[in-house]
């Protein structure tokens, strides 16, 4: 693997924001998720939005309503869409295939469910050796019955912050610390550049 990043948008789905299952800060998320996606798109990094399939158990049918992405997500025609079947995206999914094609070691992790699908797919990620950053601010999930989301979110921040590392690190940073690093990194590379022409 060469040291590429990918974006994984997970679950941002119609049927997953309704006003039977509301999200925290949705409208907030959304809004940070395009952030991401205009950030990767800049530097030519692949976007992946991922789509549960649940055909099986009769709901997020592929090409319904419930299944499509929600309206105010910025998708463009060059972005890579996978289907999932389980919490964790890896499972029986083409996503593992696709990031070895794309040469990627490094996952920007996002999306809906916090504590569902997000969370299986880091723990996947992390035992399949990728470098993975959950965006802190750039995933959510609804309130509980022993816990409201925002301390749902709160505590799985906490615990990725704390996982034991494998060939891999994960690290959990917040929209703005990533936004700053890549400035910084771009900004060291110009002035190397304009060092060695000088």
């Amino acid at each position: 693997m060469k040291n590429r990043k990918a974006l994984l948008v997970i679950d941002m789905q119609k049927g997953s924001f309704t006003s039977n299952t509301p999200r925290f800060d949705a409208k907030g998320l959304v809004h940070r998720i395009n952030e991401l996606t205009q950030l990767f798109r800049e530097h030519n990094f692949p976007i992946l939005f991922i789509q549960h399939d649940g055909t099986q158990a009769h709901e997020f049918i592929p090409n319904t309503n419930e299944w499509e992405l929600l309206d105010d997500l910025v998708i463009k025609s060059n972005d890579i869409f996978i289907n999932k079947y389980a919490n964790d995206v890896f499972y029986n999914s083409q996503l593992q295939s696709k990031l070895i094609e794309l040469e990627t070691d490094e996952l920007y992790i996002t999306g809906c469910a916090t504590d569902f699908c997000i969370e299986a797919t880091v723990q996947s990620a992390l035992t399949k050796d990728y470098n993975i950053i959950v965006v802190e601010n750039g995933h959510t999930t609804g309130d509980r019955p022993h816990l409201n989301a925002e301390k749902i979110i709160e505590h799985y921040n906490w615990v990725w912050q704390n996982m034991i590392p494998t060939k891999g690190k994960i690290k959990v940073k917040d929209l703005i610390s990533i936004k700053n690093e890549w400035f910084n990194s771009q900004k060291e590379k110009l002035q190397h550049k304009l060092t060695l022409q000088t």
